[in-house]
């Protein structure tokens, strides 16, 4: 009976020790969590602050998947914390929530389309319907309905049916899925999701309201123009002609019959997806929810002429000089680059007048076919025979300077003359102009001696110097493999280049107007871009390594160096997008860390107002929970005893990895905890024969003091030094006689999670003595770098953030300190004695740290 009852008992200790070893791992497991978690955080946290140095592409679902990381990793931080310190910190669950409803409203963007008909008139159109028209339409409608200003009679397919159809067709999530699947680095991921996303658009069913709706403006078209017409289907999306031009992005699709109207809407809502279009609006902050296409549908004018005017130099706007590019036939073909233009260059002052004017020889022209669409025709042997009459330049730009006046800032202005010669202005849209430099000029030289020019002949599209080695562009499918740094040499200009515009150091085209999409992209971009050299393609070899200066007109073969260094500033492309001021916004709500300093009153939960605040807190206040932790379990007696051939005796408890398994009783060989092993290499290298040589006055000191020590200290002296261990970690309490020391340790791989904590507190001798022995341990544990804390006889130090051999190293230094302290205050009867011991100390045991 007795050795059943043993049985029984020794059975239920088993399982109690069990039980209890089961909890402290579920702990620790937790005090692990939170460290993985504040890791991965801060890499996210360093992951977009680096893209705010402007050399790396992303986009808003970049920013808006790392924020919602970043969020989800604080909220396992403050989760696990809670688990560990059983719910102490629940003050940060609402603290997190604020922080992140204020970082949504930062990253919300969300448009209202006001609920309208699918289609209304041109004329019933405001200033105010943006949301309803999009931009370039709106904008026409204020030229016509307040400027009244000429222009094509026609109606809107609004913003909101281009939702419903949407809606209808079920595309919005398969549209999303598809954009958010893109990596905006890489063009073949681009082209993909642009394919499979027009396709969707293109092969789905336009909404049978829509159709009938579009049928009906049609006829009331034809109505008031007398005739059944022509028109032209273009894009007006939300944000086109805005501060962000979209230039060139969206489809036109020109002299279009009745019966094709639809499928030219549907096209053009397709193009709100092309690649061009969606590595633009992504890399200038947009999401795809943003993207709303309304489309103009205007009757078509039969052009005897066409082109592009700027209300102002883009190049030189103190010339006060309005440009006019012009060519017979359709204006189309300025817009794509595809020939050059005429120039007409008119001042305004003292009045208006044209001082010069520049020939295009132009070899082809567009005229619109009888049956719908357009066709290009041969002009014989280059026509050098100017396309507008000076009246006809000089009425332009009263128009031109009209709109500017209006707008209160300089404009590009599409326009065409019909074959009676009247004028219609299809669009108008804010000139970007290049920024003046306010702190020094910079003067370029005009020719650099000693360096091969390859082409000395152009037209500047936006100024600047551009070195790489030359990429001569054969086929638009080899812009996917464009090399960074590289300097675009094509045969036309073309707004499909802006996808590579993150890359190239400069773009040189053979043909190319300055009025034209790219040159507009280029200078948005702050792309060097040199056009219409005529033969850059027949002279520049592939790969040849050049400099392209934008400025002054001028190729030349090899690195210039004083060119570059003339003109040496920031590339910085993308740092005035939205894209970039929301990431700066947003980091506002993460990065800065306030809270500085652990031991200041305002180092608590309710001061923390960023992410970055709370996994500081956090950090810190997962190793005190920890620390002080092991003290609410009785687990001493789950240990198992460390034979070390030192004079202490202790007790080791394994969570994790720390010992050998199986074992009664440990040695130093069996211990697998990295942080233990180092404490004992430290330990076992000292000597341990009793205190250093006693003052009789300090013996009697420490039996007088001892009368005052209360019986519960007394007892705890008795106890065996206790220590709990993991494979990589470590807490380990001390009793040496009076003095109680507690060193705990984290050696992980990554830096930021590893630690030393380190507190020692009583002693049996007179007071000045033991501030002698926290003087000298004080002093140190600051020569490892620890922050320390002293409050009477108490040491409160941390070091954190050193690699693992640091790490080992000082605790191999806290293991020698062990033994060098044990009753040292017995001997320390004057300062110049502590002094000796601690210099002593200090150059045999730490003059390598």
């Amino acid at each position: 009976m007795i050795d059943l009852f043993r049985f029984f008992k020794s059975r239920a200790k088993t399982e109690e020790k069990e039980k209890l070893k089961e909890l402290l791992k579920e702990k620790y497991s937790y005090f692990q969590k939170v460290l993985n978690s504040n890791n991965h955080v801060l890499s996210l946290m360093a992951d977009l602050e680096e893209k705010l140095s402007g050399e790396y592409l992303f986009d808003m679902h970049y920013i808006k998947t790392s924020v919602q990381s970043i969020s989800e990793g604080v909220e396992d931080i403050i989760k696990n914390l809670n688990a560990l310190s059983d719910g102490k910190y629940k003050v940060l669950e609402q603290v997190q929530r604020e922080i992140y409803e204020n970082i949504e409203k930062t990253l919300t963007s969300k448009i209202d389309i006001p609920v309208t008909d699918f289609v209304i008139p041109i004329e019933k159109l405001s200033k105010d319907s943006l949301t309803i028209a999009g931009g370039k339409i709106a904008h026409l409608a204020e030229l016509k309905n307040n400027l009244n200003l000429p222009t094509p009679d026609g109606f809107v397919i609004t913003s909101y049916a281009f939702i419903k159809f949407l809606e209808n067709t079920q595309l919005r999530g398969k549209i999303s899925e598809i954009i958010n699947s893109i990596d905006i680095n890489k063009i073949e991921e681009i082209e993909r999701g642009s394919r499979e996303i027009q396709e969707l658009i293109i092969n789905s069913q336009l909404p049978e309201e829509i159709e009938n709706s579009i049928r009906t403006a049609y006829k009331e078209l034809s109505e008031k123009t007398g005739k059944k017409c022509m028109v032209s289907v273009r894009s007006s999306a939300i944000h086109e002609d805005s501060d962000y031009s979209f230039a060139g992005q969206y489809s036109t699709y020109l002299n279009v019959p009745e019966n094709l109207i639809s499928h030219y809407y549907k096209k053009v809502v397709a193009s709100l997806f092309n690649r061009r279009a969606i590595f633009y609006y992504k890399t200038k902050g947009f999401s795809e929810n943003e993207m709303v296409m309304a489309v103009g549908v205007l009757r078509m004018v039969n052009a005897r002429a066409g082109g592009v005017m700027y209300s102002k130099n883009p190049n030189n706007p103190d010339s006060n000089n309005i440009i006019i590019n012009a060519v017979k036939g359709l204006g189309k073909l300025i817009v794509d680059g595809a020939v050059n233009a005429e120039t007409y260059v008119i001042s305004r002052k003292p009045e208006l007048k044209l001082i010069e004017k520049i020939p295009s020889k132009q070899n082809i022209m567009l005229i619109c076919k009888e049956e719908g669409d357009i066709e290009e025709i041969t002009l014989p042997n280059g026509s050098d025979e100017f396309s507008l009459e000076e009246q006809e330049a000089l009425a332009l730009s009263k128009i031109a300077i009209q709109i500017e006046n209006y707008y209160e800032s300089p404009q590009d202005i599409e326009w065409v003359i019909d074959e009676d010669g009247s004028i219609f202005i299809l669009q108008a849209r804010p000139l970007r102009i290049l920024e003046k430099k306010t702190e020094s000029k910079v003067y370029l030289p005009t020719r650099i001696k000693d360096y091969n020019i390859l082409l000395d002949r152009g037209i500047t599209a936006c100024k600047g110097v551009g070195y790489g080695k030359a990429f001569v562009l054969k086929t638009e499918d080899d812009l996917q493999n464009f090399p960074e740094g590289a300097v675009l040499v094509a045969k036309h200009t073309n707004p499909r280049y802006v996808i590579i515009m993150n890359k190239a150091s400069a773009i040189v085209t053979d043909i190319g107007s300055p009025t034209g999409h790219m040159a507009s992209l280029s200078r948005e971009y702050n792309i060097p871009t040199l056009i219409n050299t005529e033969i850059a393609t027949k002279t520049i070899k592939d790969g040849q390594e050049i400099t392209v200066d934008a400025t002054n007109c001028i190729i030349y073969e090899g690195k210039v160096e004083e060119l570059i260094e003339a003109y040496k500033k920031t590339k910085e492309p993308f740092k005035e997008t939205l894209l970039f001021k929301t990431l700066e916004r947003v980091l506002k709500l993460i990065v800065p860390l306030n809270l500085v300093d652990p031991t200041s009153e305002d180092f608590k939960p309710e001061k923390c107002k960023t992410y970055h605040d709370i996994t500081r807190f956090c950090h810190e206040m997962v190793m005190y929970e920890m620390f002080t932790m092991w003290d609410r379990y009785d687990s001493e007696h789950h240990a198992v005893p460390l034979i070390a051939g030192i004079p202490i005796g202790i007790l080791v408890l394994d969570i994790e990895g720390g010992l050998k398994e199986g074992i009664k009783k440990a040695t130093p060989e069996d211990v697998y905890s990295i942080p233990l092993q180092a404490i004992l290499r430290g330990m076992q290298s000292m000597q341990w024969p009793g205190p250093p040589p006693v003052d009789a006055k300090g013996f009697f000191e420490m039996v007088a003091h001892t009368v005052s020590i209360p019986e519960e200290q007394l007892m705890e002296t008795a106890k065996k030094s206790f220590c709990i261990v993991t494979k990589n970690y470590v807490n380990f309490s001390i009793r040496l006689g009076y003095h109680f020391s507690m060193i705990e340790a984290y050696t992980g791989e990554n830096i930021n999670d590893n630690y030393i904590k380190f507190f020692f507190k009583g002693g049996g001798a007179a007071l000045d003595r033991r501030l002698r022995r926290v003087n000298l341990i004080t002093t140190i544990l600051k020569k490892m770098a620890f922050r320390v804390m002293v409050k009477e006889d108490v040491i409160d130090a941390l070091l954190t953030k050193y690699s693992i051999p640091e790490i080992e190293k000082r605790l191999e230094v806290l293991g020698k300190l062990t033994a060098y302290t044990k009753q040292l205050d017995m001997v320390l009867f004057n300062d110049a004695i502590a002094q000796m011991y601690t210099e002593d100390f200090i150059k045999k045991h730490i003059k390598d740290i």
